[in-house]
């Protein structure tokens, strides 16, 4: 294929994918863990909840992370239980 020289970049062939990139990756620095993401979007998402999830971790103390890891596993393994505690908290304000 020849590049013409006006400075435009030739046409892609139409079975090359899209331009620009499938997937990210980003490995914390603090413990190692490592999250994937397929769009710009979800990546700075990831980040963000990851980084945040550090400095709540951080303020808390040995009970309270026992205590919030707890309650986590319970209401993410039951999404019906987390909607019904959330009515609950929205309805006794």
């Amino acid at each position: 294929m020849t590049i013409p020289l006006t400075g435009t970049t030739p046409p892609l062939p139409s079975d090359s994918p899209a331009p620009g990139w499938d997937q990210a990756g980003f490995r914390c620095g603090r413990c190692g863990a490592e999250r994937t993401a397929t769009n710009e979007d979800d990546y700075l998402k990831d980040a963000s909840a990851h980084r945040d999830a550090h400095a709540v971790w951080a303020r808390l103390n040995s009970i309270e992370r026992d205590g919030i890891a707890s309650i986590l596993r319970t209401i993410l393994s039951a999404p019906d239980l987390a909607a019904e505690l959330l009515a609950l908290a929205d309805g006794s304000r």
